[in-house]
């Protein structure tokens, strides 16, 4: 039987793949890449003449027998455009079906964007959650943030260059101005790392928009922040609006015992009208 390596290249500067995984690209039969094109800019830069096959998304399940069977004859590579295969990217039903098959799976570890962006965001590290990409749309953006704001670990996002400032505002309001770092375009010539409360990040690239590929590093909910369930507020908001009190007012005193955004409060008390 044979290795499929997931082999770590580069997220920018070509100086950071590792000695073991230029060898290892230029010993397999076969490398399976993302992107043909970008790796075959990374196999000439390092006169390496590996034949290629394309593996992505969009043909990952047709092209497993066709790995397999290469995995039959000799071991095989597979690479993502930048950064750590499968995090984020094709592969993990490729290493399942590899596994299934007898075949061995070995890491050659190097670059990844979101654990480079944790280490130099001065978050804390030793726990951390990653959730790849937030969702395109407002509304599912919103609900995948709730559902992590009370969780106390440091939580990390991808995001691409325009949706970043719709982002941040969503941000805003679920979690709240909590630390944060925004890293862009890690490694190469224009990299910037923004870390500062989402309020003044979210009107530093209001400013300069963005561009380039984007990592978000957000600090986890207090140890002494234990966020009610939407059925506690809502419950809470119609008590004090039968009582008589102000938007305002509610948003502020909720804010304070609930763990909740200021923000959403009101918004949630001027949706939902004071019952008889």
């Amino acid at each position: 039987m044979h290795t499929l390596y997931l082999v770590a290249t580069p997220i920018g500067n070509l100086e950071d793949i590792s000695p073991r995984a230029l060898r290892i690209l230029g010993q397999v039969g076969l490398i399976a890449a993302e992107d043909t094109r970008v790796t075959a800019h990374l196999l000439q830069h390092f006169n390496l003449q590996t034949p290629l096959r394309s593996y992505h998304e969009h043909n990952k399940l047709t092209r497993l027998d066709a790995i397999l069977e290469a995995l039959a004859s000799g071991d095989v590579a597979l690479v993502s455009d930048a950064g750590t295969p499968a995090i984020n990217d094709p592969g993990y039903e490729l290493v399942r079906a590899v596994l299934a098959a007898g075949h061995t799976v070995t890491p050659i570890p190097g670059p990844s964007a979101p654990i480079a962006a944790l280490s130099a965001s001065g978050l804390p590290s030793d726990r951390f959650l990653y959730l790849g990409y937030l969702p395109r749309k407002h509304g599912e953006r919103c609900q995948a943030l709730q559902q992590a704001a009370s969780l106390p670990y440091t939580l990390i996002f991808l995001e691409t260059p325009h949706r970043l400032v719709e982002a941040l505002k969503d941000i805003l309001e679920i979690l709240g101005d909590r630390p944060m770092a925004v890293a862009r375009e890690l490694t190469k010539l224009h990299e910037e790392i923004v870390r500062a409360p989402v309020s003044a990040a979210l009107a530093h690239f209001e400013a300069q928009p963005p561009r380039g590929e984007i990592t978000l590093v957000i600090a986890g909910a207090s140890a002494s922040e234990e966020r009610w369930s939407d059925e506690r507020l809502l419950e809470a908001i119609q008590q004090r609006r039968r009582q008589g009190q102000a938007a305002a007012q509610i948003a502020a005193e909720l804010a304070d015992l609930s763990g909740w955004p200021r923000k959403t409060i009101y918004r949630l008390v001027s949706e939902q009208p004071a019952e008889g």
